[in-house]
């Protein structure tokens, strides 16, 4: 018996789809490019930044198959270097974080900066993203480094500074975060160079 072929069907489909298809081309090659020019200006080799995405993934997975909703945790890798935030409902519990990421493989060093208490609610966290894009777009505007060389993470208002950066460069964001309205306190988790 012989099977009929598909080819045609295949065909009709190249044709209905293509115009579909290039419009999209402009779209995908330009988050190509916009991805590309990030990870050329990261000054983290592109292995190391695999590694810290999934270092975070790893954690994350972990920890909230574990402790599911009685865990608010932001895992940020930089490097290799751990910034853990958020709550924990029990000190038994941010210690069981805390452990797994000094565990986990390719990690240099851990900041735990997990509080004991309930998950912080939506307000806060809304909060916390405001405070970020207003210290990055501070970065940009003071023009004193490149601000993707420093990573932002806010929680409960305070603001973690992470990177590879020189003295200068580590001082001027530190002093550019704490001038933002709504940063509490700066923490500043470098990598100094030369």
């Amino acid at each position: 018996m012989t099977r009929p072929s598909s080819a045609p069907l295949a065909f009709a489909l190249v044709v209905l789809l293509a115009p579909l298809l290039n419009a999209c081309a402009p779209v995908l090659v330009a988050g190509a490019v916009a991805g590309g020019a990030l990870v050329a200006t990261d000054r983290r080799s592109a292995g190391a930044q695999l590694d810290d995405q999934s270092i975070e993934l790893k954690i994350t997975t972990e920890m909230g198959t574990r402790h599911g909703d009685r865990l608010h945790l932001n895992v940020t890798s930089f490097n290799g270097v751990v910034l853990l935030t958020g709550e924990a409902a029990d000190a038994a519990m941010r210690e069981d974080v805390a452990k797994f990421a000094r565990g986990t493989d390719r990690v240099r060093a851990v900041h735990d900066e997990m509080v004991v208490g309930p998950p912080s609610d939506l307000s806060a966290r809304t909060n916390d993203s405001y405070i970020t894009s207003k210290v990055k777009s501070r970065f940009v505007e003071a023009n004193k480094f490149s601000a993707t060389h420093v990573k932002v993470v806010t929680e409960r208002s305070v603001v973690y500074l992470m990177g590879i950066v020189s003295k200068s460069e580590a001082d001027a964001a530190a002093q550019i975060a704490s001038t933002t309205s709504g940063v509490a306190r700066v923490v500043k988790l470098f990598e100094i160079t030369g």
